[in-house]
């Protein structure tokens, strides 16, 4: 059986960790490893923590150098096949585990695979947000397709609460989440993984990003978006400008599916894979748009 690696960096977050720690224990998901790394909470999480510690694989509260660090530390007490990591304030959703374990069994070109349909819950931890987008490739991605900045032409964060590897690809692209920045590690190892392999997207939410006004992209969302900025720089991101990316998208979700598959025959048109469910198949498929 597929096994899921999770690792949940945490600190000081008594007040959403136990949240986060259900939303992926009462899964009940057979082939599970699951990691907590405290950096040394001085609140009520580490008591939490400690009334689940017989079904985590592996926990620790001690200092370290912060969330990225924490998330590569409890990376390499994990052998599973597929990884992820979940903040201790956000949740997945309910059938995640299940859904992510069936479509990596079931294809296994896929190597890393995220949500169409991001999804977003309050402070209580209420559904807020679902935003479907239109998918993933690697030429958008790279044309800015995904960095979003506050009031320009960003279609979407490729959701990390949602986002689901293969240890290969991990390997192959340096086994680590870059703990020289502060902000936007997960956007820099999107485009490592961009560089090796395509992204799928499955069109249900998997995972809740939870909006509070404690979290970092919160009160530092314009640092995170100068970070993610300097990262598409750095591996050589060519933002187009606003009116040519509304266009291009806007021509991709009109046009008629034949002629879609025409253009992508012919390289007109990068494809996005989405992987669906189909009702008379009665099984996942993989579509192009």
């Amino acid at each position: 059986m597929t096994t899921i690696s999770i690792v949940t960096p945490s600190f000081n977050q008594g007040l959403f960790i136990k949240a986060t720690i259900n939303a992926i224990l009462k899964q009940n998901f057979q082939s599970l490893e699951y990691v907590i790394i405290d950096g040394g909470s001085t609140d009520d999480t580490v008591n939490i923590i400690k009334e689940y510690e017989s079904r985590l694989h592996y926990w620790v509260s001690e200092p370290d150098g912060g969330q990225y660090s924490a998330i590569n530390k409890g990376f390499t007490h994990t052998n599973g096949d597929i990884m992820a990591w979940l903040n201790s304030d956000d949740l997945y959703m309910p059938w995640a585990f299940q859904t992510v374990a069936t479509i990596f069994d079931k294809f296994p070109e896929i190597e890393w695979l995220t949500t169409s349909m991001p999804a977003g819950v309050d402070a209580c931890g209420n559904v807020i947000k679902v935003i479907p987008v239109y998918g993933f490739t690697k030429g958008g991605f790279f044309a800015g397709d995904n960095l979003i900045e506050a009031g320009t032409n960003g279609i979407c964060f490729i959701q990390q609460e949602s986002t689901f590897w293969r240890r290969s690809l991990w390997e192959r692209t340096g086994g680590y989440v870059d703990e020289g920045l502060k902000y936007a590690a997960d956007f820099e190892l999107w485009a490592r993984f961009f560089q090796n392999a395509t992204l799928y997207a499955v069109d249900i939410p998997l995972g809740c990003f939870r909006r509070h006004d404690n979290q970092k992209t919160s009160y530092a969302f314009n640092d995170y978006l100068d970070e993610a900025r300097r990262i598409f720089l750095k591996y050589g991101g060519k933002r187009q400008k606003p009116s040519v990316q509304r266009a291009r998208l806007k021509l991709r979700s009109c046009l008629p599916s034949a002629i879609c598959n025409s253009a992508f025959r012919y390289g007109l048109m990068e494809p996005a894979y989405l992987v669906t469910y189909d009702w008379g198949l009665c099984d996942w498929i993989i579509v192009r748009s």
